[in-house]
């Protein structure tokens, strides 16, 4: 009875400082996966026997991290455009609403059409876009902050052996802390560069689709599916919904509406149901039930952001428990088929 007491209150504590700590710990969750992407780039570089052999480990730390920064700035550069374009065409496309529920009125004839109309502004796109711009933004601002965290952890990575060494002073205690370090970066890694190469594989084709259908601002419909794909099960309809909307806005037309749903939502079912299994297979061994759990979980705390890290937190999670007793029963049923 004294543990489960024990138990709750120290849930209900960490959930109080997730939810009021955020504004520091989102850009510190992901300057650490920033590194755990250094990290993998820096092991593929020391396979190149020249590199390994003659290039220091500042110098190997240093390549990836500034073409990761490089390729970021591009990409906020292009994103800026993209959304100054969408901003100032969005208000041109307001009259197409009233076009075609007229069309619809015309060839239906219910009044279903006339409810939908008369409550229109109950479905605010405008408003909803506006907050995803945001959000963008936000993210954008925290790139300094994000970067300083970055920079901070890898100068602190050379001692981290040397710190841990000095707690754990038994030599069990401190493989078994290394095992799992290595086990949660492994994971980790291999779970951010595939997700990454099938999102961009699905982003660039989505953008190839919708500069030759059109439709306004390409890029930042492309980089919202690439983006909106990490969040596991309904990252890719909101993906796919969302351009299919603007689009019947800028045209006014239902058919190019049902052509970027029909290319858009084929790239994402053949993409997410046939490449990205071959892909990934079953590494993660994450139920699906707890997947969409702890997507509303961390959504509900941490909004969209929460979404995007809920399964690499998720993963990490099973793999600490998994290693001791105590918690050994909770990473088995957080698992896809109960082996940790």
């Amino acid at each position: 009875m004294k543990n489960t007491a024990y138990f709750f209150i120290s849930a209900i504590s960490i959930v109080i400082m997730l939810a009021y700590g955020k504004s520091l710990l989102i850009p510190f969750v992901f300057a650490m996966l920033l590194w755990f992407v250094v990290r993998k780039i820096r092991q593929e570089l020391n396979k190149v026997k020249f590199i390994n052999k003659y290039f220091p480990t500042w110098l190997k730390n240093l390549i990836p991290s500034v073409l990761l920064v490089v390729t970021l700035a591009f990409i906020a550069k292009l994103l800026t455009a993209n959304i100054t374009v969408l901003t100032k065409s969005y208000s041109l496309y307001e009259g197409n609403v009233e076009v075609m529920i007229t069309q619809l009125n015309e060839r239906f004839q219910i009044n279903l059409i006339d409810f939908f109309k008369s409550n229109s502004g109950a479905f605010n796109f405008g408003a909803i876009l506006q907050k995803i711009i945001e959000s963008l933004s936000s993210l954008v601002s925290n790139t300094f902050i994000i970067l300083i965290y970055f920079l901070f952890i890898l100068l602190e990575e050379s001692h981290f052996d040397t710190k841990l060494k000095t707690i754990f002073y038994g030599n069990n205690q401190f493989l078994k802390l290394a095992n799992v370090l290595e086990e949660i970066e492994s994971s980790v890694s291999k779970y951010i560069g595939l997700k990454t190469l099938v999102s961009f594989i699905t982003g660039f084709a989505s953008y190839v689709a919708l500069f030759f259908i059109g439709v306004d601002a390409p890029l930042f419909w492309a980089f919202l599916i690439f983006l909106l794909n990490f969040i596991p099960t309904i990252g890719s309809f909101i993906g796919t919904i969302f351009p299919v909307i603007f689009c019947l806005l800028q045209f006014g037309d239902f058919s190019k509406g049902l052509l970027v749903l029909g290319v858009v939502g084929s790239i994402q079912v053949l993409v997410g149901n046939v490449l990205e299994p071959k892909l990934t297979g079953n590494s993660l061994n994450v139920s699906p039930l707890v997947t969409i759990i702890a997507l509303s979980f961390w959504g509900a705390l941490w909004g969209v952001t929460g979404m995007l890290i809920s399964v690499p937190i998720t993963v990490i999670m099973i793999i600490v428990f998994s290693h001791f007793k105590s918690t050994k029963a909770i990473a088995v049923m957080l698992s896809e088929k109960g082996k940790v």
